[in-house]
């Protein structure tokens, strides 16, 4: 699967096969999460750096615009369902 890219990246960078493979891999399922599993994610990770939930939904609300596959607009009240339900 991927081999094309596998090859591209082998001939283009300093990765092995087995390497490069998992890169791929890592990037693929990094961009299959869905809306709301990125967003209860990043919720933990700027929660982690001791931002407060206004700070925080208004940065996912501001990153969610950048995924590869951008889900609808999502209101700060929607981000925070996700989170608390």
């Amino acid at each position: 699967m991927h081999e094309e890219l596998v090859d591209h990246l082998t001939r283009s960078s300093s990765l092995q096969r087995g390497e490069a493979l998992r890169v791929i891999q890592d990037v693929l399922a990094y961009f299959d999460e869905t809306a709301e599993q990125f967003v209860r994610r990043r919720h933990r990770e700027l929660q982690g750096q001791g931002l407060v939930n206004a700070e925080i939904f208004e940065r996912i609300a501001a990153d969610l615009r950048y995924r590869a596959v951008a889900p609808p607009e999502l209101t700060l009240r929607q981000l925070r369902r996700m989170v608390y339900g």
